[in-house]
């Protein structure tokens, strides 16, 4: 005997079976429309500005910023419309650090570092576009004060780790030398996952190629493969970059209509670059100069005859043996 299922009953459970065509987060028209950093969190928006800007108070004490105004305020153009393009509910502050580590992250509250390095690593404003996309990305969505609420890190105020975290975790800070604490940048594997979803939606909606994202990627991996095992520990905490890889071309052909056209680069992009490329090399020694003589200071500041350019002993000044008088005997 057949058992009929209630027509009330079986419309209940079609609105509670979760539908792909009703998932906002997968509709990139929705953007703006939709609350992607809903869950638990103890911190207001408010108080995450507040936090946010502490961090990045830290980092530009400890890093250097660049504030070449061409390179500052192109790259903050470029994130800004990224935003507007966003789910994001904070103000973004954007600024470029001069490090040559391949990375961009963002602090809670909208502080966000591109590093010059992973400028000069992009092959076209898309790439970039795509990395900046991805961390505005983890703003939106709040990871940093959810991961903070989960617990997953003991006193976080008081333990300045070195940050191992920013888009796909490539990049580690060390040689910038900048400290924060770790459970505000390094996320669950789920909250990767999202911050590319979100990411790829951003880069889209603001006009850019989409498979620049991708792009990225794969040169990611290309870089792994040159230096096999450095970062190894740096991705164990997120997807692989084979996985990532795949989902971004799925959710490219799934969720994405394909447009006529796509902004790649721009000549602005080809300037800026070109721009940070002189200034990192005039910071670079060249063969010539490591071939020149080395000046060197004797203890106590004093200089030797060669270094103060006389050429002569006895010349140099400043030294406590210089400064002692001299005995003189007198002829017979």
């Amino acid at each position: 005997m057949k058992r009929l299922v209630p027509t009330s009953l079986m419309l209940a459970l079609a609105l509670a079976t979760p539908s792909y065509a009703k998932d906002k987060k997968k509709d990139p028209d929705e953007i703006g429309n939709r609350d992607v950093g809903k869950g638990l969190n103890f911190y207001s928006l408010e108080k995450e500005i507040a936090l946010g800007k502490g961090l990045a108070q830290e980092v530009e004490r400890q890093a250097k910023i660049i504030d070449d105004p061409v390179i500052a305020e192109y790259v903050n153009r470029v994130g800004q419309n990224l935003v507007r393009n966003s789910d994001a509910k904070v103000p973004f502050t954007i600024k470029v650090i001069d490090s040559e580590e391949v990375n961009a992250f963002a602090l809670p509250g909208g502080f966000f570092f591109v590093n010059s390095g992973l400028i000069l690593k992009a092959d076209s404003e898309a790439e970039l576009a795509g990395v900046m996309a991805h961390e505005i990305a983890h703003v939106a969505a709040r990871h940093g004060t959810r991961q903070a609420t989960r617990g997953q890190v003991a006193n976080l105020a008081t333990i300045p780790l070195i940050f191992m975290g920013g888009w796909a975790g490539f990049g580690v800070q060390q040689a910038a030398g900048v400290l924060v604490p770790i459970g505000f940048l390094s996320f669950s594997r789920g909250m990767e996952a999202e911050a590319d979803l979100l990411g790829l939606e951003y880069l889209y909606k603001t006009g850019y190629d989409p498979t620049a994202f991708v792009d990225f990627f794969e040169k990611i991996q290309s870089l792994e493969k040159k230096r096999p095992g450095t970062m190894s520990k740096v991705f164990s905490s997120h997807p692989l970059t084979d996985d990532r890889i795949a989902t971004a071309q799925k959710n490219i052909q799934e969720i994405l209509k394909a447009k006529p056209e796509y902004v790649v680069t721009t000549s602005e992009f080809n300037d800026v670059k070109a721009r940070l490329q002189a200034l990192h090399d005039r910071r670079k020694p060249t063969e010539k100069d490591l071939n020149r003589p080395q000046l060197r200071r004797k203890p106590g500041g004093s200089t030797s005859p060669i270094e103060d350019g006389s050429g002569k002993p006895g010349d140099s000044k400043g030294g406590d043996e210089d400064e002692r008088p001299t005995l003189k005997r007198r002829p017979n």
